[in-house]
Order: C-alpha cells, then structure tokens, then sequence
C-alpha cells in the first residue's frame, strides 16, 4: 500500500482526474488530501462530489483548508464575504448557483467532517497549514491555527541545515514529528514548482490555484506525479491569479 499525499485543488477537477491517473492510483493506495478543495477554479461542486465517491472505494483522509472553511462558513450564513470572492470564492458561488438542495446539504456534511489532522503510527503529521504549540498539535489550544497557520513553513525554510535536532535551539515544534506534510502556502512564492522539503517538512502545495501543477507525493519513497499546470485545463478562467 502507497500513502499518497495530494496537495491543494481549489476547484481544479480535471487536474485532479489527470494527476490520480497518471499516479496510477488504486484502492490499495491510502490517499491523503491535505485540503482547499474548493475557491479558485470553476469546479468546485463537482471536485467535492468527486472526493465523495472516490471515498467510497477508496482509502481516503480528507484535512480541511482554510478555503473549505470559508466555503463552509458561506453555505451556512450566506453571509457576504467580499475578501473570500476575491481569493477564489467567487468561482465557488457560481459553481454552487447550479447545486440542488440536497447536493448543497451533503456537501456541508462533507465540510463539518474534514480533519483538522492526522497522525499515523510511523509519527508523520498531516494538516493543511500548521500548528503553534511546542508541545503539538494535539496541545494546540486554537484550531483554526491547523488551517491558516504559515509559521510553520516560514521556519521550517529559515532554520539553518547544520542546526543538530539535539541542540536546544532547534525548534521544538519540530521535534515531535518523524515528517510533517503541508499545504497552505504555495511554494510558488520561492519560485518552485514540486513539493518542497524543508528540515522535516514537505509543502505539497504547488500552486494549482494559480499557474502551478497539481501535485501528488509517494511519502515514504518520495515520487512526485504532477498535473499539467492548472490554469492550461481551465483556459478561459483566471483561477486565483
């Protein structure tokens, strides 16, 4: 069995049908999905209703995002949110105009049953974004911090390489965690394109949003599959650029 880590959607069905393809996944295979499922591109309602009945012959774990929450939070209060349509959620109103009644009911039970984590027993994390407390995630006091946290990455990157774990300035967040997989924060903004490794950390998210592929990362052999970049599938749509 394969433990496949898949990084951000944001609405983006066909890169998600073609990287699943193209990693040749089974119902062997343990799929992880680290969240954002929707805001960006024009398929939010039927990315959701894929995961949904992927779920029911496969191996899933669905971690929610921040965008998940916001979705989330909309179909609930149909509050207006005039920062969440421009970061995407726009797409995710026009695509959730066609929605029945009882897709939209089923959607928010998918949504209220997102992880804010998940921790197997070989001691590697997986959540959306990150967490604060020293002690770990299950000590973390606010939960929203598992879905908008950026510290995590930001030091994961700025910590020096020949820092020993055994040193009592190596971060202690660090410490409890054989690996940990992110989303979040697109490593597009260092100019990468493949999911990056930074001390024990792996950001999967690779900028499908944007102009990035979608990617999927083997975690215990580290292969990478890789959609084409999104915004190629969707052309005609400005996705979150």
């Amino acid at each position: 069995m394969r433990t496949l880590v898949i990084g951000d959607i944001h609405g983006g069905l066909r890169a998600l049908e073609q990287v699943l393809e193209r990693a040749d996944v089974s119902p062997e295979d343990q799929l992880i999905f680290l969240g954002d499922y929707v805001d960006g591109w024009s398929h939010a309602v039927e990315t959701v209703d894929f995961l949904l009945r992927l779920g029911t012959t496969h191996q899933c774990i669905f971690i929610k995002g921040n965008h998940d929450e916001l979705c989330h939070d909309w179909l609930i209060h149909r509050k207006d949110n005039p920062l969440w349509r421009q970061h995407g959620g726009e797409a995710t109103m026009k695509s959730y105009s066609a929605a029945s009644s009882t897709t939209i009911e089923r959607h928010k039970t998918f949504y209220e049953g997102l992880e804010n984590y998940y921790l197997d027993d070989e001691t590697r994390l997986f959540l959306h974004a990150g967490f604060t407390n020293l002690k770990g995630v299950e000590f973390e006091y606010f939960s929203k911090t598992f879905y908008w946290d950026r510290t995590l990455w930001e030091l994961s990157l700025s910590l020096n390489p020949d820092l020993s774990k055994d040193n009592s300035w190596y971060p202690k967040r660090l410490t409890h965690y054989r690996e940990i997989y992110i989303g979040h924060t697109p490593v597009t903004r260092i100019g990468k394109t493949t999911p990056q490794n930074a001390a024990n950390v792996w950001n999967v998210d690779t900028g499908a949003a944007f102009k990035g592929p979608l990617s999927i990362i083997d975690s215990d052999t580290k292969k990478i599959w890789q959609s084409d970049p999104v915004h190629l599938l969707y052309p005609g749509e400005t996705g979150r650029n």
